[in-house]
């Protein structure tokens, strides 16, 4: 692709509009985590969620040596939280997350964020290439909604939220 291609295909795929999440596990030297809006749903049954990881991304062989990771959705209030968590310049383990009320997950210890809209506590389940990046599929072990509602949204560069999102579970 040439610069140009990849200019495009940026812009096109900015028109997506998708959640942000902070995706997190476990190192010698404490937690650590990551920025990522590249996550989905996968299945019910099992319960199994996706997210994209880059290979030269820094928390990608901290996930693989844990084999589990957690996903916290971020809420519409959690802007700065999205920024820090994506600067490549920000510090691992425990200090990356003093601004941020955190918790061990149930099962795998990962933190997850506090003031998000929910999380979601994972083991890996499969790994797959994918170009510059590795789809990491996670069986959900445990899962909460938390209280802030609204979604933290990007799109087209920038972070939007919802006027009033719909947030009724179909029985």
């Amino acid at each position: 692709m040439t610069g140009t291609d990849t200019r495009l295909f940026r812009q096109v795929a900015g028109r997506f509009a998708t959640g942000v999440t902070v995706v997190t596990t476990r190192t010698a030297d404490g937690p650590f985590g990551m920025t990522a809006n590249s996550f989905a749903t996968v299945s019910l049954d099992p319960r199994l969620v996706l997210v994209c990881i880059g290979e030269r991304a820094r928390i990608r062989e901290h996930l693989l040596d844990t084999g589990s990771f957690a996903v916290t959705v971020l809420s519409s209030g959690q802007q700065a939280t999205a920024r820090r968590f994506a600067d490549p310049s920000r510090p691992g383990g425990t200090a990356a997350f003093a601004d941020d009320a955190w918790m061990p997950g149930p099962v795998t210890g990962n933190p997850v964020l506090l003031d998000g809209a929910g999380w979601f506590d994972c083991a890996v389940r499969d790994i797959h290439p994918a170009g510059d990046h590795s789809i990491v599929v996670g069986e959900v072990r445990a899962l909460s909604l938390l209280p802030a509602e609204q979604p933290l949204i990007f799109a087209g560069g920038g972070f939007l939220t919802a006027a009033r999102p719909t947030l009724e579970v179909p029985a």
